[in-house]
């Protein structure tokens, strides 16, 4: 591994040294680094901050994978198995850091890419990066993740709201709201725990606002992970999936429509395609049927330092966490090569290269119900061997750096 110090990708190349650019130093980009790696191809990775895996670093406290530790391993490297089944935020991290270093990985931290363009001869592409650096690589892997830039509702009379208010991205522990009303926006994963973690860390009343009721699944029923179905369910139709799985949710999961939660009027796998995952359950479905997390109508806005719900009703929290989820942000840096969909996300993923942008790949920016660490690591493979059978930008197969050897 390499810091910003590191002087190893140079401001111009020949078109025989051009290495691939992974931006990013999460799992999606360290796994799609040891995948070329692997193949004999050199593989540069920029991360913006001073060490891998930095938004795993920034979670909750108590966060942990809701998927497998088996199914979650990155290639080539399995988890301990002293990290139990459900990995603990700390220990991704530690794994990542292995990771980089059991695989010899080449890591540039402290680098930001603001702006990848194609190269004047269309060879290759060239990337402005932090401290006027321009490097040309022979491919580029976007892996800036998922959870990108945290994203805040333009609720009316947001900016005026006086009392305390934070996105969940700065949500780290239950300490500081103990003896306090909250109020939890947003009923994902992230808002459904940080709202059980209040309660279990002494909040005095933990409300959540609630705009669509989500699909709420078991994480595991008598052994069996909700990972091995979505894994099982990963390439059927979606109409099939949402057949089943509604006698499912019936008999494993308790009707709470007189907690403010009923069951969803479409089907789960519809849900998913629409980029809504469902919550697995780690104390919610408890929380709600005992009254210790209430569930309170959508936010419609902020007046006299109030919060305005949906249903007319005004509140009054002590504080208010936002878990309104994350924006891609990739428009400043491929929006102007025409490669986002209409709502900003990558317009292919995986192995496929966009029209027109041969040897530009993306990783890490969808959710799937099979695991997103495992998801990571088959398009990490996938990538590779694109890049190794075209050749990167050129798509003749002199335009990427080989290792030694």
């Amino acid at each position: 591994m390499t810091d910003s110090s590191d002087s190893s990708a140079p401001s111009t190349a020949p078109h025989a040294d051009r290495p691939v650019y992974v931006i990013g130093g999460g799992p999606g980009g360290l796994a799609a680094a040891y995948a070329l790696r692997a193949r004999g191809i050199r593989a540069v990775v920029l991360e913006r901050s001073d060490r891998v895996g930095a938004s795993w670093r920034g979670h909750y406290d108590r966060l942990r994978l809701h998927t497998t530790r088996r199914l979650s391993a990155l290639p080539g490297l399995p988890m301990p198995r002293r990290f139990g089944r459900w990995v603990a935020r700390d220990d991704v991290v530690r794994y990542l850091e292995k990771y980089g270093e059991h695989h010899q990985l080449e890591i540039v931290t402290g680098v930001e890419v603001s702006r990848v363009e194609r190269t004047a001869d269309g060879t290759g592409w060239l990337l402005r990066a932090s401290g006027g650096r321009e490097l040309t690589g022979g491919a580029v892997v976007v892996a800036t993740g998922h959870n990108h830039t945290p994203r805040v509702p333009d609720w009316p009379g947001r900016d005026t709201y006086s009392g305390e208010f934070l996105h969940a991205s700065a949500y780290r522990n239950p300490g500081p709201y103990a003896g306090r009303d909250v109020l939890v926006v947003g009923v994902g994963n992230t808002g459904a725990e940080i709202a059980v973690d209040l309660v279990e860390g002494g909040a005095a009343r933990v409300r959540l606002a609630v705009r669509t009721a989500p699909h709420i699944v078991r994480r595991s029923t008598a052994g069996w992970a909700a990972q091995y179905t979505g894994v099982l369910c990963r390439r059927l139709p979606v109409a099939l999936v949402d057949r089943l799985a509604r006698p499912l949710a019936r008999l494993s999961v308790p009707d709470l429509s007189a907690h403010g939660l009923p069951r969803p009027d479409t089907g789960l796998y519809s849900r998913v395609n629409e980029g809504s995952i469902p919550v697995q359950d780690v104390g919610l479905i408890d929380a709600v049927r005992r009254g210790r997390v209430e569930v309170v109508a959508a936010v419609d806005g902020f007046e006299d330092g109030k919060v305005v719900l949906a249903d007319g009703s005004r509140i009054e929290p002590d504080a208010v966490i936002a878990a309104t989820g994350y924006v891609r942000a990739l428009e400043g840096l491929v929006g102007h090569l025409g490669v986002l969909d209409p709502r900003g996300r990558p317009s292919v993923h995986g192995a496929h290269t966009p029209p027109g942008a041969p040897g530009l790949y993306f990783t890490g920016f969808t959710n799937p119900i099979s695991g997103m660490f495992r998801e990571l690591g088959i398009d990490a493979e996938r990538i590779a061997k694109a890049i190794a059978r075209s050749g990167g930008a050129g798509g003749d197969g002199h335009g990427i750096s080989r290792l030694p050897g």
